[in-house]
């Protein structure tokens, strides 16, 4: 990799976590700055389950050009507008700072090496690049050393994937669509911390691993120009929902929470089918999850749980510790421990809970579907937004390291 030299190697690490939207962001009004037509909420995913890493580093001994390496494979920057964008921002903060104080080192002009990795697969539709976005952003502004709140640099990251923003922030954070043009008043916030709702848990159902067949940015395109649909959800059912959802989290309410997510991510899905042609992220596993879901709740008697589908077949379920029998209890014995994933850090809270509702309760045919369509679960919760770390993928010298 880099040859040893005598000039210095400045780096900056830090993890960001995934977020999953329970009011999903959906069309774009300025696809050049990423400026979105409805406002959206999610909940910030731990770390401990899925997280990006990224290390960023400057030195004068780099080639000319700024560098990204993505789990072990170099990326072409130059050609990602978005990449650049979010550089081209972070340098000019740090610009600033070296302006006002002739004292600091010039590493507005010094290339960039960037290395990230995730711990989940890209473009599976569990976010990755809003937790790559976020990562590269805080990294740099980590490297960069620039005073900027998280709520700031969300316009930065915005500019490189919408949903990234979010991930600048823990527990539950709001994307604020904003009015004016040039994107200043888009922006993220945190509506409730981690700690505000603690007991919020999430069981991801990961139906494939493929790369998904319609990427979002072209199903956006062609949602807001050929659904008849869209412009009601955006304009008259999402701010209303908005609303409800950020009182219920305020309030811990667990079953309005759960309704508004899964009615919101039934209108997404809605007015991808009445795009023309239409578009079809779920598929029969998914509308299997939908139907157990329904059948937990209405064994249970009460709201226990709530699905939620991103731009991807796999279902995310939220619900709350205290029901983990209920709800986790229930798929581990329709899909048995032997499939991955169950063992990971959050499987303590569920590996000595019962069997759950008893399966004559549930839909057989979807019970044999989600038994031979899922190629893994991950159990996890609410997490915090990006944590700096000292585990470095750029060596002292330039070097590019790895943790896989």
């Amino acid at each position: 990799m880099a040859a040893v030299s005598e000039s210095p190697v400045y780096r900056a690490t830090t993890t960001a976590p995934v977020n999953i939207a329970v009011i999903k962001y959906w069309g774009k009004r300025d696809a050049t700055l990423n400026l979105p037509t409805n406002s959206s909420l999610s909940v910030t995913l731990s770390q401990r389950s899925l997280r990006t890493l990224t290390t960023a580093s400057c030195s004068a001994n780099y080639p000319a050009a700024d560098e990204l390496t993505l789990n072990g494979k170099s990326q072409d920057i130059q050609s990602s507008k978005r990449t650049l964008a979010c550089l081209a921002s972070l340098r000019a903060h740090r610009q600033e700072l070296e302006n006002a104080d002739s004292s600091l080192p010039k590493l507005s002009t010094l290339p960039l090496r960037i290395v990230s990795e995730n711990n989940f697969p890209t473009a599976a539709g569990l976010a990755s690049s809003a937790a790559g976005f976020a990562a590269l952003v805080r990294a740099v502004a980590d490297l960069y050393k620039l005073p900027q709140s998280p709520t700031e640099l969300s316009r930065i990251a915005r500019q490189g994937s919408g949903s990234a923003c979010r991930s600048l922030m823990g527990g539950y954070v709001a994307w604020r669509a904003g009015e004016l043009a040039d994107g200043s008043d888009s922006l993220a916030e945190e509506v409730a911390s981690q700690g505000h709702w603690p007991e919020m848990r999430a069981l991801i159902l990961v139906v494939s691993a493929e790369k998904k067949d319609v990427p979002s940015t072209t199903g956006m395109q062609t949602t807001v120009a050929t659904s008849e649909l869209f412009a009601t959800r955006a304009n008259a059912v999402v701010p209303a929902r908005m609303t409800a959802i950020e009182t219920a989290i305020q309030n811990r309410d667990f079953p309005t929470f759960a309704e508004i997510t899964m009615r919101d991510s039934n209108g997404f899905h809605a007015t991808c089918l009445d795009s023309w042609p239409p578009i079809f992220y779920m598929n029969d596993v998914s509308r299997a999850a939908v139907r157990l879901v329904h059948d937990i709740n209405n064994a249970a008697g009460r709201t226990v749980c709530g699905y939620t589908f991103d731009a991807g077949p796999n279902a995310v379920i939220y619900y709350l510790e205290k029901d983990s029998e209920v709800v986790a209890g229930t798929f581990r014995s329709i899909l048995g421990t032997e499939l991955e994933g169950w063992s990971g850090p959050f499987y303590d809270a569920v590996k000595n809970v019962g069997p759950g509702v008893s399966l004559d309760q549930v839909d057989s045919r979807a019970v044999d579907v989600l038994k031979t369509g899922l190629s893994r679960v991950i159990l996890t919760g609410v997490g915090e937004g990006p944590v700096s770390v000292e585990d470095h993928l750029v060596g002292e010298k330039g070097e590019i390291l790895s943790t896989q």
